[in-house]
């Protein structure tokens, strides 16, 4: 095989902006679905427990997406977003998502597994786009 017939070779930074931004879309809808789902099942605790775990997932993805942005500027030389702003929006949101961690494990007394799903759905998701981007 040559190097231009492996899909990991001709991966873009706008396949990659594509790949981000559909794995938080759906992480964002299979949050929200199995939230409404497990609030049916066993309860409104587990149901949101799932739902704040989705919502940590949704905002790392969302961050990364920034971090590829900043990245992506400072290596073609271009004019980005300051330093200093992505660096600020990442921290305040690390201390958004233990925030969300700390309230959720304290007040909520659901399924603890709940919010670990929700977690793992924005890595299942990027598992997904990079299997769909392989076999491309």
């Amino acid at each position: 095989m040559t190097e231009s017939s492996q899909p990991l070779f001709s991966f873009s930074d706008a396949d990659l902006k594509i790949a981000l931004r559909r794995a938080t879309q759906g992480t964002a809808i299979a949050g929200v679905v199995l939230a409404i789902v497990l609030t049916v099942l066993r309860g409104w605790q587990t149901g949101i427990l799932l739902l704040a775990g989705a919502v940590i997932s949704v905002t790392g993805l969302w961050e990364w997406q920034r971090l590829v942005v900043f990245i992506n500027a400072k290596l073609d030389k271009q004019q980005g977003p300051g330093a200093a702003r992505v660096m600020t929006t990442f921290f305040l949101r690390l201390l958004f998502a233990g925030g969300i961690l700390y309230v959720s494990l304290k007040c909520l007394h659901g399924s603890v597994y709940a919010l670990v799903g929700g977690l793992g759905l924005g890595i299942f998701f990027l598992t997904v786009e990079a299997v769909r981007m392989i076999r491309s």
